[in-house]
């Protein structure tokens, strides 16, 4: 990611965001990085591979790769967007424990973009996302 598309934010400002934004924020990090990743290893047809990644079940299954590498910080930002989920948005093809996940990982990516962080970024998404084309 070009780390010049944003001035970082102090991770005490960045906490105080409200973690929908957050979320929503980190979703569209994440649909970049995907397709960049999609672009640059000439995948016939993006739209379906991308699915492989911007599922709720394929972003907590990705989680779950990258949950023993978080500090203390990252896991309560995680936990903070996984939280603040509300049992009538879940989609018909995930289990609300699934949602829950990829929503804290959207929100921790969005909270890792708005510090600047995208070494991290690129560090944990390489690692959530390895079994991934």
């Amino acid at each position: 990611m070009n780390e010049n598309l944003t001035v970082p934010m102090s991770e005490e400002s960045a906490s105080q965001t409200p973690a929908p934004s957050l979320a929503y924020l980190g979703d569209s990090v994440l649909e970049i990085l995907v397709r960049e990743r999609l672009v640059l290893t000439g995948v016939k047809n993006p739209s379906i591979e991308s699915l492989k990644y911007v599922t709720a079940h394929a972003q907590s299954d990705a989680f779950a790769r990258i949950e023993g590498l978080l500090t203390e910080a990252e896991t309560d930002v995680f936990k903070r967007g996984r939280n603040c989920v509300h049992s009538g948005n879940v989609p018909k093809k995930a289990t609300p424990a699934q949602y829950r996940r990829a929503t804290g990982l959207e929100t921790l990516f969005g909270y890792l973009y708005l510090t600047g962080q995208s070494e991290r970024i690129r560090e944990l998404f390489d690692t959530a996302f390895t079994d991934k084309v």
